[in-house]
C-alpha cells in the first residue's frame, strides 16, 4: 500500500492521541485512592501504550523517526488536575473524550484485524460505566439495578400515562374553549373537538411508535456490534468484562475468573455483555412500539374526551361550564397522580396543574372571541 504525507500526519495525530491517553490514565491511577479503580486505569494505559507502539511502527515503516513521547498541553493540564484534585475531577472529561473518539479507528485500514477499534469502544464503555459519581466511581443507579434496589416496574409507563392524558386534556380543552369563544354553533365545537381528539391521538401514537421503534433499532444495532466483537476479538471482550467487574469491587483474579466463565458460552456471553456494557435488557430492547403507540392513542383520547363530553348533550353556556368543570376535575386528578412521580404535595401539584390548564383555556377562549369577532363568526 502506497503511503503518503497525509498518512504520516494521520499516524502522528493517532500517536499523539495515544500518548495523551496513556499519560492521563497513568496520572489517574496514581491519584486514585481506590486500588481497584487504579488497577483499571493502569490496564487502560497499557492498552493505549500498545496502540502507541503500533503507530510508531507505522511511522518507522515510512522511514520517519517518531521522536520523543511528549504529551500535549491538554494532557499535561489534566495530569496536573488529577494530581492536585484527584482522578474523579478529570474522569467525566476523559469519559466524554473516549466516547467522542471511540469510532476513530473504524475507517483506518491499518487497524483492520488488530482489535484496536474494539479496544477504543471498550474503553468508552468502561469509562462510561465508571463515571457515575459514587465514591468508587461506579454509578449508584447502575449498582441499584445490579442489586435490585430502586426498581420501579411500570414507572415509565405511569409517567407516559399521566403525561399522555394531560396532553389530551389540556390541548383539547384549549381547542374547545377557543372554538366556543369564537361564537360558532355547538355542532362546530363538537366537530372541532372530535377532530382535535383524533388528530392529537394519532400524532401521539405515531410519534411514540417512531420513538420506540428507532430506539429498538439502535439497540439491535448495538447488540449486533457486540456479537460481532465477541466473534472477532473474544480476548478483548473478556478483558473488558473483567475490567467492569473490577470496577464493581472484585479483585483482579476474581474478575478474570468470572469473565472467563461467562465467556465460555457464546449465548450467555452475549447476554452478559449486553447487560453489563450496554445496560440493556436483551429481552426488551426498549419495549414494543405497537403497545406504546396504542397506549399513547388511548391515554390521549381519555384526556381529550373530558372537555368534549358535555357538548354531546348540552349547548351554549351550560355546555361550556360543564366542560370547564369536567376538565378542572381531570386536571386536578392528573396533578395528584404526578405526585406519585415527584413526591410533592397532592394539593400543590393538583392546584398547579389546574391553574395551568385553566390559564390555557382562558387564553384560547379570549383569542377565539377576538378571532370570531374579526371574521364575523
Amino acid at each position: 500500500m502506497a503511503r503518503t504525507v497525509t498518512d504520516e500526519a494521520r499516524y502522528r495525530a493517532n500517536r499523539q492521541g495515544e500518548i495523551d491517553s496513556a499519560v492521563v490514565y497513568r496520572a489517574m491511577a496514581k491519584a486514585e485512592s481506590d486500588a481497584r479503580l487504579a488497577s483499571v486505569y493502569i490496564r487502560l494505559a497499557e492498552v493505549e501504550e500498545r496502540h502507541l507502539g503500533f503507530w510508531e511502527d507505522q511511522l518507522r515503516a515510512l522511514g520517519r523517526d517518531p521522536g520523543p513521547r511528549r504529551p500535549s498541553w491538554r494532557a499535561r493540564a489534566m495530569r496536573l488536575l488529577a494530581h492536585r484534585f484527584g482522578a474523579q475531577l478529570v474522569l467525566p472529561t476523559v469519559a466524554t473524550l473516549e466516547r467522542v473518539d471511540q469510532e476513530n479507528y473504524d475507517d483506518q485500514t491499518e487497524t483492520e484485524g488488530t482489535g484496536m477499534p474494539e479496544d477504543e469502544r471498550s474503553h468508552a464503555r468502561v469509562l462510561r460505566f465508571i463515571a457515575g459519581g459514587s465514591p468508587v466511581g461506579v454509578a449508584g443507579e447502575t449498582l441499584g439495578k445490579l442489586e435490585g434496589r430502586h426498581r420501579a416496574p411500570g414507572g415509565n409507563a405511569l409517567r407516559a400515562a399521566v403525561l399522555g392524558a394531560n396532553d389530551g386534556l389540556t390541548s383539547n380543552l384549549a381547542l374547545v374553549m377557543g372554538v366556543a369563544g369564537s361564537g360558532l354553533p355547538p355542532k362546530a365545537i363538537l366537530i372541532a373537538g372530535i377532530t382535535g381528539l383524533l388528530a392529537g391521538a394519532c400524532s401521539m401514537a405515531i410519534g411514540e411508535w417512531v420513538s420506540v421503534q428507532s430506539t429498538r433499532e439502535l439497540y439491535q444495532r448495538q447488540v449486533k456490534t457486540e456479537a460481532a466483537e465477541l466473534r472477532s476479538v473474544p480476548d478483548e471482550e473478556r478483558e473488558e468484562l473483567a475490567l467492569i467487574y473490577e470496577a464493581k469491587g472484585l479483585s483482579v483474579k476474581e474478575a478474570e475468573e468470572l469473565a472467563e466463565r461467562l465467556m465460555a458460552d457464546t449465548k450467555n456471553a452475549l447476554d452478559t455483555m449486553v447487560r453489563e456494557e450496554l445496560g440493556l435488557d436483551p429481552n426488551e430492547l426498549g419495549g414494543s412500539p405497537n403497545s406504546a403507540a396504542g397506549a399513547s392513542f388511548f391515554l390521549f383520547s381519555i384526556g381529550a374526551v373530558l372537555p368534549l363530553a358535555p357538548f354531546f348533550f348540552a349547548t351554549g353556556a351550560p355546555a361550556v361550564g360543564l366542560a370547564i368543570g369536567f376538565a378542572a376535575i381531570g386536571l386536578f386528578l392528573i396533578g395528584s397522580l404526578i405526585t406519585l412521580l415527584t413526591g410533592r404535595s397532592v394539593l400543590f401539584s393538583g392546584s398547579r396543574q389546574l391553574l395551568f390548564g385553566m390559564l390555557a383555556a382562558g387564553v384560547t377562549f379570549g383569542l377565539g372571541r377576538l378571532i370570531g369577532a374579526a371574521v364575523g363568526a
